[in-house]
């Protein structure tokens, strides 16, 4: 029997909430990697806010991203309606961005009542973040689209310390992801956290 291909039909409606798995934290520790680590195993997309703001800068030659980056807007804007639209649809998400709070939160917060919020938050020692910004500024072209050199320049200064940064702190499962040398706790715990069906066994 062959299907019918009915385009006014109404899409199915999910048999399970989808999962929105926020991997957050500061600048270089190891967010990106393991969000797209994490979209591979699971089967789903990964949105990467950085990735978001590179396609922007693409087609705005001379950007500037250490002067008041007017890019910044148009790529939260982006990235959060991105994941609504995913999410709606019914697809769980991993999305990754190195906002704090005051950013997560008025993006995240609608987004809890059709999804299953689940935090992932990176952290590696201070030193470690240096290198890795130090080496990804040298080595990764696409960085220019971001402010590294000028994040160096803060640290360096002492205007800007990453155990100073502000979590999400809305009431969802979260897991503290040590980055440092792979992942603690490994990736089997980590997806596990993301597709429990409850918050039992997990901080909130």
């Amino acid at each position: 029997m062959r299907c019918r291909n009915d385009h006014h039909r109404s899409p199915p409606v999910p048999v399970r909430t989808p999962t929105l798995a926020v991997v957050s934290g500061p600048p270089a520790t190891g967010k990106t990697t393991l969000a797209r680590e994490l979209a591979r195993h699971l089967g789903c997309p990964a949105i990467l806010r950085d990735e978001i703001k590179q396609g922007l800068a693409m087609n705005h030659p001379g950007h500037d991203p250490d002067c008041n980056d007017p890019l910044n807007i148009p790529a939260l804007e982006a990235f959060f309606a991105t994941i609504t639209v995913l999410l709606r649809a019914g697809s769980t998400v991993v999305a990754e961005a190195a906002f704090q709070d005051r950013l997560w939160r008025p993006g995240l917060e609608p987004l809890t009542e059709f999804a299953d919020l689940r935090i992932i938050r990176c952290t590696t020692p201070a030193p470690t973040i240096t290198r890795r910004i130090t080496d990804r500024a040298r080595t990764d072209s696409h960085r220019a689209a971001h402010g590294d050199k000028a994040l160096l320049a803060d640290m360096k200064a002492g205007v800007y310390d990453p155990d100073q940064f502000v979590p999400i702190s809305l009431d969802a499962p979260t897991l503290l992801v040590d980055t440092s040398d792979g992942y603690a706790p490994g990736m089997s715990e980590i997806q596990r956290f993301l597709l429990q069906p409850d918050r039992e066994g997990f901080p909130g």
